[in-house]
């Protein structure tokens, strides 16, 4: 997907270090929505760690995140943790159950948000709410919808394509 979207990007693709019942995970949580919040902390610290790393190694103009469930909610939670090492984001249906803690300013920073409007996992008001957040903090917030749930739809895709394309590079 990364190379559809950015067909000249370096592509580095982290794999969670968390196992639930077989499935990749970046964090643990105690239950559906519910996150162990310490575990988080901790994945976000070293998810920071690994990106600034990979960063300073390549010095790309620009550093993209794109991340889908899970993958979306570490994105977003090193979004917050380090507001400068992204230029910008998609988040792909990210669930962030808790009000974020941003380390700084999340201004100059393009983020790519969709959604589904019926998605179990992650409630539409929560999205909205995610948004709004991100808004105050000063982020560009692009949100794209579909009608369906917490799959992944041809719309977002093509929205993800659009506003990768159109991120600014840095130092252009």
């Amino acid at each position: 997907l990364g190379r559809d979207l950015v067909p000249d990007g370096m592509i580095v693709s982290p794999r969670g270090d968390v196992a639930e019942m077989g499935a990749a995970r970046f964090f643990r949580r105690t239950g559906e929505g519910v996150y162990d919040m310490d575990d988080l902390a901790r994945a976000t610290g070293k998810m920071v760690g690994f990106v600034k790393a990979q960063v300073e190694a390549a010095r790309p103009s620009s550093v993209l995140g794109l991340g889908y469930s899970n993958g979306a909610n570490i994105l977003a939670s090193v979004v917050f943790a380090a507001p400068d090492l992204f230029n910008a984001s998609v988040l792909m249906h990210p669930l962030i159950p808790f009000e974020p803690e941003v380390k700084g300013s999340l201004a100059g920073r393009h983020i790519l948000v969709t959604a589904g409007k019926r998605d179990p996992i992650c409630p539409p008001n929560l999205t909205s709410r995610l948004e709004a957040y991100l808004r105050a903090d000063g982020a560009d917030v692009t949100v794209e919808w579909h009608e369906g749930g917490h799959e992944v739809r041809p719309n977002e895709i093509e929205a993800a394509r659009r506003f990768f394309a159109g991120v600014p590079v840095e130092g252009a």
